[in-house]
């Protein structure tokens, strides 16, 4: 498994290692979404070959009848078994990085899935009209998918391994704790193959007084706010505590420290003297460790955000192009400057991210940090501003944004770098405020449908947004994400503090 060398990405100031940054925060961008299409591929083609290899076995039994149902139904059916199981493998995690490690330790669960997705079939032929030969088919249907999930899976391993030789397929790491343990981790990440995760550097508060001066021929790279400035900037995404459980305080602060970060973080079971069951484990490779933070919308889910997001974006785009046209047309007509007004706000991992609106002030005062609030009648907004900034229209650039990857159509909404609440920044005011960047910003939001839209004039409206926020961040489906958006339009007709 390969560690990268700390010294190799330690924080410099030197343009070189600016643009070895950037280089390896688009590359990891890339390696963390390649995670969740990997599986997106891997459950396409096994419910591809599963419907196929049913098809295959109802053939050679004889099909169901020579009628244009029965010959429906040797397709559908296997089909419908194909979807359950896969669905099935999916809420058991069968389709993480980790499952396709080993796969001897996912056979139980895909035997299972496997096997409630027939028996459901089957209870279905034999409970309603359909032709008592698809249940007698059953059997061979049965075997014939055994045999084609152990071939994926077999399949699945092996690209696996393969994509992981050559860089992919692997998650950036952190370790906290300069100790022992440490040493001990790192030797047995580096020499399991099958663990997923490269070392990227060493981090510890007590580096002066107790720790050494580098672990396993890695430097530490300095404390708590040196490893949060790390994450920012290198995109991480798992942090491995190697403290033991016994030290309470440190653990509690440094859950607390990070818990803006959007990481996965995991608690080394070889720091600690204490056994647990083996179900109270997760694994890097065979690597114990314990879970303590999840990532918010990570793997499957992100990738059915990135399907979500992009479909929709594309046909709002469609369906919304003359009323960009109008408004375009409008804002051109009224006042000289262009149409189109970009500003800097903080994205996903407090990066700053370039946001599109339609423009709604005067050219030569506008707020590009938007420093001073918009207030009623102000004199900075255009007539058709106005209009369009209290019916959301100057949003809808935003579309482009989401297709460019930089926003996603429902999250916390992008603030502005200076934005205030009764002349106080916003991190100022709401202790955790960057815990809403763990995930990307949204065109809509939780809060904006509850009525948290428009002028932050006091600090009680940044709070509730934030409050909102994190409750969205902690309960995202795709399910909320339509109601949200179904139910946008209507919030929009509350314009109470939209100027």
């Amino acid at each position: 498994m390969p560690v990268l060398s700390a010294t190799a990405i330690a924080p410099t100031t030197t343009h070189a290692a600016a643009s070895t940054r950037s280089a390896m925060s688009t590359a990891f961008g890339a390696m963390l979404q390649m995670h969740g299409m990997f599986a997106v591929v891997v459950r396409a083609i096994e419910c591809a070959a599963l419907t196929a290899a049913g098809a295959a076995a109802i053939g050679f039994s004889g099909g169901i009848g020579n009628s244009t149902t029965g010959n429906a139904l040797a397709v559908l059916a296997p089909l419908t078994t194909a979807l359950i199981a896969t669905s099935t493998f999916a809420q058991q995690g069968l389709y993480a990085p980790a499952s396709f490690n080993a796969p001897l330790k996912s056979a139980r669960p895909l035997v299972f899935g496997w096997t409630l997705a027939v028996a459901i079939v089957i209870a279905l032929a034999y409970a309603s009209t359909l032709p008592p030969a698809l249940g007698r088919t059953s059997a061979l249907v049965y075997v014939a998918g055994l045999a084609c999930l152990m071939v994926s899976r077999a399949a699945a391993m092996a690209a696996t391994r393969a994509l992981r030789r050559n860089g992919y397929l692997t998650r950036n790491a952190i370790i906290y704790g300069s100790g022992g343990s440490s040493e001990t981790l790192i030797a047995q990440l580096r020499a399991d193959p099958d663990a997923d995760v490269r070392i990227c550097g060493i981090f510890d508060d007590r580096m002066d007084q107790r720790s050494a001066a580098a672990i396993s021929d890695m430097p530490c790279l300095g404390d708590i706010e040196a490893l949060k400035a790390f994450s920012r900037s290198g995109r991480v995404d798992m942090l491995i505590m190697s403290l033991p459980l016994s030290a309470e305080t440190r653990v509690s602060t440094l859950m607390q420290r990070v818990s803006e970060l959007p990481l996965d973080v995991r608690m080394a079971a070889s720091a600690s003297t204490l056994r647990f069951h083996k179900s109270a484990y997760s694994y890097l490779g065979s690597v114990p460790v314990i879970d303590l933070c999840e990532r918010p919308i990570s793997g499957w889910s992100a990738c059915a955000k990135w399907v979500f997001d992009k479909v929709i974006a594309v046909l709002a785009i469609v369906v919304l192009a003359p009323v960009m046209a109008a408004v375009a047309l409008a804002v051109k007509l009224e006042s000289k400057g262009p149409v189109i007004f970009r500003q800097k706000r903080y994205g996903f991992n407090n990066e700053l991210i370039e946001v599109y609106k339609f423009r709604s002030m005067f050219t030569d005062r506008a707020d590009l940090t938007a420093s001073k609030l918009v207030t009623k009648d102000d004199p900075r907004v255009t007539r058709v501003g106005r209009v369009i900034r209290k019916t959301s229209l100057d949003e809808l650039p935003q579309l482009f944004n989401v297709l460019l990857g930089t926003l996603s159509l429902v999250g916390p909404r992008p603030h502005a770098v200076q934005a205030k609440a009764a002349d106080r920044m916003y991190p100022e005011v709401v202790d955790g405020y960057f815990a809403r960047h763990k995930v990307k910003p949204g065109i809509t939001g939780w809060a904006q449908i509850n009525g948290w839209r428009g002028e932050t004039d006091t600090t009680e409206k940044i709070r509730k947004r934030v409050e909102f926020d994190l409750d969205y961040i902690d309960n995202w489906s795709v399910w909320l994400d339509l109601c949200i958006l179904i139910k946008t339009p209507v919030a929009l007709l509350k314009t109470d503090n939209a100027y």
